[in-house]
């Protein structure tokens, strides 16, 4: 028996010798020269143009995940350009590779989260119970609450406050941004630790106010991250650190074993 095919369809572009087209949008004549980085993104994902509004949210969180110093992830892409110097592509993926649930990547932890307890549509709800709730669910299962705390910004991640400003100011402060401002609240007063909402929290939040779906968040960290790490590469092909961390780190952690260790 022949198995039965399904149509082969993609709505995202196409292209002829002479035309290209992007969400039904001409790229040489309506996209380029038009539109930011950004605004390309939102309409990838989207499938449409942002509004003005959508638009400065949505750069600011795009422009939040590009850079945090001397991350795992920018260290695994130098490391692996130090290797590969003639493989720019993959010194980016080894630092994308390390974009997981702790870093950067618990954006997408925190829509699913926040989703979960407040599905789309829901009107009138006690978030504060809500909140609650979801506390103890984690705390039950001995997991950590994704998107708050962080090792470095205390008792503030200075990002969080000034994406919940742009948020409010474009229009987009609705119950998920208060259902995480109230989750952290509960987290801190049941562990009585500094568990501020993070950068990934805000973004997490910010993406459920937008309407993206929780699956596809991670992916604008990815996006965003990827431009950082170039921006690595390119300093180490410069100024390379990388062989100076890898043989600090060489020296030290086998001090102890070497010949003449205390």
């Amino acid at each position: 028996m022949a198995r039965k095919t399904k149509p082969i369809r993609s709505d995202i572009a196409w292209s002829t010798p002479d035309r290209i087209e992007v969400h039904g949008k001409s790229l040489p004549d309506e996209l380029l020269g038009h539109i930011n980085l950004g605004d390309m993104a939102f309409l990838q994902i989207v499938g449409r143009m942002p509004t003005a509004q959508e638009s400065k949210l949505f750069n600011a969180v795009a422009v939040t995940l590009v850079e945090h110093g001397i991350t795992p992830s920018a260290l695994a892409a130098r490391l692996t350009y130090a290797g590969a110097p003639e493989s720019l592509q993959a010194a980016v993926a080894a630092g994308l590779c390390g974009l997981g649930t702790v870093f950067v990547g618990s954006t997408e932890g925190t829509a699913k989260m926040l989703y979960e307890a407040l599905p789309p549509g829901t009107q009138g709800a006690d978030l504060e119970q809500i909140a609650r709730d979801v506390v103890a669910g984690f705390r039950a299962r001995g997991a950590i609450v994704p998107g708050l705390g962080h090792p470095l910004h205390k008792p503030v991640d200075p990002r969080a406050p000034r994406l919940f400003q742009i948020a409010a100011e474009n229009g987009f402060s609705g119950d998920y941004i208060k259902l995480e401002q109230l989750i952290c609240a509960e987290a801190e007063r049941l562990s009585g630790k500094m568990l501020p909402v993070n950068a990934t929290g805000a973004i997490g939040a910010i993406c459920c106010e937008l309407g993206l779906p929780w699956k596809i968040v991670r992916g604008i960290g990815v996006l965003a991250r990827a431009i950082g790490l170039v921006g690595h590469i390119l300093e180490e092909s410069n100024n390379p650190i990388a062989v100076e961390i890898w043989q600090r780190v060489e020296d030290e952690a086998t001090a102890h074993i070497r010949p003449g260790a205390a």
